[in-house]
């Protein structure tokens, strides 16, 4: 064969196959929004799940990009809004299926919970004939989940709390742990699979798959956007589906990894003055916080109880003892808390 049937030969070898999603084809070289239908309300209001699908032209991973599991934790929305307009996108290998709401029954109506008053996140794989939310749950695994390599889900800090931009995944599994690493945030967390999750579900089909939390319910914190989508670009270049920049980025200190993590509960009930921001530096029996009494002066000093940084915490004042107010990342290189925090603060107030 002559250098051009070579090179021909080599062009179609690299050519994608369409992709389905739902029933509509979309080509390589092309992009679409799918609408999966779903169960409509009992107004006979049609519902539907919107899907944005970028197919490359040539091969590559299958990678699902997902938010608002938790109807509430809108901040993957925003993440995924900002991901697809970029032009880098457009000319990736493989296919990006991107879900800014997957729980749109919960996203209406601002709720972390679906009508039936479940967490979807609790219900994967699903099952056709269950709950509204199991039907979910198995319509995201059929149509997004099992036909990707990998996969990165999108949350924020629940119930008036606040979280440090940090990824949670089992760091014994290197695959994952490797993802982990290439999403670029100061902190990984271990946190163990729970059963009904979409995390240990995609691992069960062989989906690696990273979450990414950041922010809290119901707001967007432009630090935690745009970690987010930088995060998930450099995911991409790591495994292959863009490529690497340029220019060069500026070095970056170690990440911190965490082998576990604990709550900080309130000692008594009243009003609650935090004074350790989100990414402090902690040392065990420093003072955190002060909790005072509403119709009196008393006030009682908080004090940690472990070393560490501070991941999540919460943003209601007034709390009743026993309330987790303050999450704290178990850390040994306390040193290296602060100049990492600082560089990686740095690169969001550039955009970088």
């Amino acid at each position: 064969m002559h250098a051009l049937g070579k090179l021909a030969q080599k062009v179609r070898d690299e050519m994608q196959n369409p992709t389905t999603i739902a029933k509509t084809q979309v080509n390589p070289g092309t992009q679409a929004t799918i609408h999966i239908p779903l169960p409509p309300l009992y107004t006979h209001t049609a519902m539907a799940m919107p899907v944005h699908v970028i197919h490359g032209r040539k091969n590559g991973p299958r990678l699902f990009v997902c938010g608002a599991i938790h109807g509430d934790e809108i901040i993957g929305t925003e993440i995924i809004r900002r991901l697809i307009k970029l032009k880098k996108v457009k000319n990736l290998r493989g296919t990006l299926i991107a879900v800014p709401v997957v729980n749109v029954y919960a996203f209406e109506q601002h709720s972390r919970y679906s009508p039936d008053r479940r967490d979807l996140n609790r219900f994967f794989p699903g099952s056709k004939n269950g709950s509204l939310t199991s039907q979910l749950a198995d319509t995201f695994m059929s149509e997004v989940v099992r036909d990707s390599q990998y996969g990165i889900d999108l949350h924020a800090g629940s119930n008036h709390r606040a979280n440090f931009p940090q990824i949670r995944v089992d760091i014994e599994n290197p695959d994952t742990l490797q993802l982990a690493k290439a999403f670029r945030v100061p902190v990984v967390i271990n946190a163990s699979m729970r059963d009904g999750s979409l995390r240990k579900s995609a691992a069960d089909e062989g989906v690696h798959t990273i979450l990414y939390e950041a922010g809290e319910v119901l707001r967007f914190d432009e630090e935690a956007v745009r970690a987010g989508v930088r995060g998930i670009l450099s995911v991409m270049t790591s495994i292959g589906m863009l490529r690497p920049p340029t220019r060069q980025s500026r070095p970056q200190n170690d990440q911190l990894i965490a082998d576990s993590t604990s709550w900080v509960r309130a000692p008594v009930s009243g009003i609650l003055q935090m004074e350790s921001p989100l990414g402090a530096k902690v040392a065990l029996n420093s003072r955190i916080g002060v909790i005072a009494d509403p119709f009196g002066d008393q006030e009682m000093v908080i004090h940690s109880p472990v070393s560490g940084m501070v991941i999540g915490r919460l943003n209601l004042p007034l709390v009743h003892r026993g309330d987790a107010i303050i999450h704290i990342a178990h850390l040994n290189r306390l040193k290296k808390i602060k100049p990492t925090i600082e560089e990686f603060r740095e690169a969001m107030a550039e955009g970088l």
